[in-house]
């Protein structure tokens, strides 16, 4: 093998790359209006729930729960009749339908046990989810207060005195950017390795490639370091520029120990990447199998959900993923500030996955070419 080969065909994916208008928009998008959708939306945050109030009974009681519906959580109330509830959760104006009925102050004041009805559009469901939990508590909390006749807090045994490390706001979308950052890192790299290769077979280029004086294995790690240096640098920009400058996430640990450990992730997924498009017989393919392998590698590797919540069974399979100790090592370095003595195992067994990799790859890409 000679490196000059290597680093001339790599050149010239890059310059393929360059010439390819729609790629270059999915690589722009990916890191940086992706990454910031993502940190801003939020869909499992109860934010600004649409709510509307039939107030029947016109009391104080009634009055104060309609004033204790504001944002974030909720949108100002707005007050209808009983006639325009139903019109309104059908045109999807509502989320959120209180009820309020007749002479409910005064079966209050006399000890019965009225009933509010609220009514909830499911179809949005996971502001259904937790704001039906929230309408309950605030209901509660106000009618207490106001057959109590005054404000106080519930006295405890107790006292919790929470301190939140790494993330002291709570803010969810610190979360939702770093975690877009590594999802976007493993999809662009072997969509940009696997189409490389595609599209040198529709072109033709491939058969030019086979009567010149290069190996496959050249060939192979051309592809490898020209597509992942740009998701290298690509995702270098996101972090330090839309996460960092424009989001102000606060990135605690060495984003150059991140860096280091998204190459050796890169070497993975782009050998993966070529794996699959030499299975693949033309770009249509080549995009249902990304679907079959993206999605469990993005569900099952713990940047979705935690990987102690998942199966035993799944948990081990997915050991084999690099995903998986790659998103151990970002959350580990960017979110704790971890060092090298802590993420360790995890570069190591980014090593021994992708050098696998690449050698069943490889098998693959020679009888490809023959």
């Amino acid at each position: 093998m000679r490196p000059a080969n290597v680093l001339q065909l790599g050149v010239k994916e890059l310059r393929g790359l360059a010439r390819d208008p729609m790629l270059l928009i999915l690589i722009a998008y990916a890191f940086t209006l992706s990454i910031y959708t993502a940190s801003r939306a939020m869909p499992e945050t109860l934010s600004r729930a649409a709510i509307a109030i039939v107030d029947e009974d016109r009391s104080p009681v009634s009055g104060r729960i309609a004033l204790a519906f504001y944002p974030p959580y909720f949108a100002i109330p707005r007050l209808i009749s009983a006639q325009e509830m139903d019109s309104r959760m059908d045109a999807g104006l509502d989320t959120f339908a209180l009820d309020i009925p007749p002479n409910f102050q005064r079966d209050l004041l006399a000890g019965r046990s009225p009933a509010i009805q609220l009514n909830v559009d499911a179809t949005r469901m996971t502001q259904a989810f937790t704001g039906a939990g929230y309408v309950q508590s605030i209901v509660t909390s106000e009618v207490a207060e106001f057959l109590s006749r005054y404000r106080s807090g519930a006295a405890v045994p107790v006292e919790l005195t929470l301190r939140a490390r790494f993330n002291p706001e709570l803010n969810k979308s610190w979360f939702g950017a770093i975690n877009n950052v590594i999802s976007s890192i493993t999809m662009l790299s072997i969509v940009l390795t696997g189409a490389a290769l595609i599209r040198e077979r529709e072109h033709g280029t491939i058969d030019h490639l086979l009567v010149m004086p290069v190996t496959p294995v050249e060939i192979m790690l051309s592809k490898i370091w020209s597509m992942a240096l740009v998701v290298l640098l690509a995702s270098a920009f996101s972090i330090l520029v839309v996460v960092k400058g424009v989001l102000a996430v606060p990135i605690e640990g060495s984003v150059g120990l991140f860096l280091f450990g998204a190459a050796l992730q890169l070497f993975a997924t782009t050998c993966m990447g070529i794996f699959l498009a030499t299975i693949a017989g033309s770009m249509p393919q080549f995009g249902l199998l990304l679907m079959l392998v993206l999605l469990p590698l993005q569900v099952l590797s713990g940047g979705v959900t935690p990987r102690e919540s998942m199966p035993e069974v799944i948990q081990t399979i997915m050991l084999a993923a690099p995903n998986t100790h790659f998103v151990i090592l970002a959350q580990a370095v960017l979110f704790r500030g971890a060092g090298l003595s802590v993420v360790w195992p995890q570069l190591v067994a980014l090593v021994g996955i992708g050098a696998a990799l690449f050698l069943f790859s490889l098998r693959r890409f020679r009888r490809f070419l023959r």
